[in-house]
């Protein structure tokens, strides 16, 4: 199954060992920013929520130009800078001692960040064909939690809040982490290059982020993941840590247990995972993750009803939300970027990965802000309801979008693999 999710261009074979060795690094720090600033550098939880969702507002307003200057310039040209400035900020973390100074640091992380999910989404769209692109995506994601897992147990071993340096130590690790694959790009010069090519004179691309706008079915697709995101993913740097570390009281450390959890459960599923949902429906599988999600909430709600009674049991409820969330997450992870990059042209490839990532830093902004208010409210109930009806929500939406789709956009016919052409320079 491995050789098979395997792309065929040994390119994009690089690709893939840049993100799993990078994604060791942010592993060792994914779950603890919120600890980490509120229990170790002393801001209030508000402060704290703020800070997060200032990353994600500026994430979200830079995004757009990320994906300009992709299709303009080609990925190359943005992301390598980009990981050394994303490089800077998470280094940086480990001196912050004040509310301001997380303002400022998590602003040069942010601006790091704008633009690589699109371009490295965009460089691994343009080394595969249709058919192989479902399953590289997938493949990716399974090596991205592969290196957070491996992350998450050193740093679930090593980090204590009485210690602040282990703190330090982990955010200096995983801004290292961030120049390997910057390392990789810069040893693939023909790859990342602009890929409209200059048939009509090197013309700047006409439309733009209103072409992609204009799409309906890849403005349906935003909506289902704005929901989804924002009471899933949003939710597990805030949400899922002050759940479970203030209502269903157990350690850190479980916390970082539970991120275990989660990517053994994507690394042992998601090549299965991939195999069984080829020539099914993409919005059909899309659907089934926010069912999924939904129950991975219920059972972390049912871990701060049990804590006071059963801390052990409190415990294997939060580790089973994050498993569960992990299976879920084997199926958005190759269907999400191959029906973007599906509806995408290659003209504004670079536009319709950033509206995609996009989706992350409106969710960044919501999730953040709201989570601790939710979770103060009735002891977490309100913000356990909140996330699961949206979650359910999301499942609506991905099934109203399967009408607007072709049977080849939707997955349920594959399309036939076609040789891929060498990158064309600008």
């Amino acid at each position: 199954m491995i050789r098979r999710a395997l792309p065929r261009r040994p390119e994009a074979r690089r690709i893939l060992i840049g993100t799993l060795l990078s994604a060791i690094g942010r592993g060792l720090t994914l779950p603890f920013l919120f600890i980490y600033l509120t229990d170790v550098r002393g801001l209030t939880d508000a402060r704290a929520g703020l800070v997060i969702g200032w990353y994600g507002a500026v994430t979200l307003v830079l995004s757009p130009l990320g994906g300009s200057l992709i299709d303009r310039f080609g990925a190359r040209r943005v992301v390598i800078p980009c990981l050394l400035i994303e490089a800077a900020g998470t280094g940086s973390l480990a001196l912050v001692h004040s509310t301001t100074s997380a303002f400022l640091v998590m602003t040069v992380i942010a601006v790091g960040s704008s633009a690589i999910w699109s371009g490295q989404n965009t460089i691994l769209a343009t080394l595969t064909d249709d058919g192989e692109r479902q399953r590289v995506f997938g493949l990716n994601f399974a090596l991205l939690n592969l290196g957070i897992g491996v992350g998450g147990l050193i740093s679930g071993a090593i980090i204590d809040t009485e210690r602040p340096v282990t703190f330090q130590a982990i955010y200096v690790l995983d801004a290292v982490s961030y120049l390997t694959p910057a390392i990789i790009l810069l040893t693939l010069p023909a790859v990342g290059r602009r890929i409209a090519a200059a048939s009509s004179g090197d013309a700047p691309s006409t439309g733009g982020y209103f072409a992609v706008l204009r799409d309906r079915p890849f403005r349906r697709l935003v909506i289902f993941g704005l929901v989804l995101t924002t009471c899933g993913y949003a939710q597990i740097e805030v949400g899922f840590a002050a759940y479970a570390v203030r209502v269903a009281e157990v350690s850190p450390r479980v916390v970082a247990w539970a991120l275990t959890a989660n990517t053994v459960m994507i690394v042992l599923a998601q090549l299965v995972v991939i195999r069984r949902l080829e020539g099914r429906s993409r919005t059909g599988a899309l659907a089934v993750v926010g069912a999924v999600f939904a129950a991975a909430w219920l059972v972390l709600g049912a871990a701060g009803v049990v804590a006071t009674g059963n801390a052990i049991v409190a415990a294997l409820c939060v580790v089973a939300c994050s498993a569960i969330f992990g299976f879920g997450e084997t199926m958005l992870s190759p269907m999400m970027p191959a029906l973007t990059n599906a509806l995408a042209t290659d003209e504004l490839r670079g536009r319709y990965n950033a509206m995609s990532s996009m989706i992350f830093g409106i969710s960044g902004v919501i999730g953040p802000v709201t989570a601790g208010p939710l979770i103060g409210a009735a002891d977490g109930k309100v913000w356990v309801v909140a996330v699961v009806g949206g979650c359910l929500i999301a499942s609506l939406v991905a099934l109203s979008l399967r009408r607007l789709l072709t049977p080849i956009q939707d997955g349920r016919v594959l399309a036939t693999p076609v040789a891929e052409p060498a990158p064309a320079h600008a």
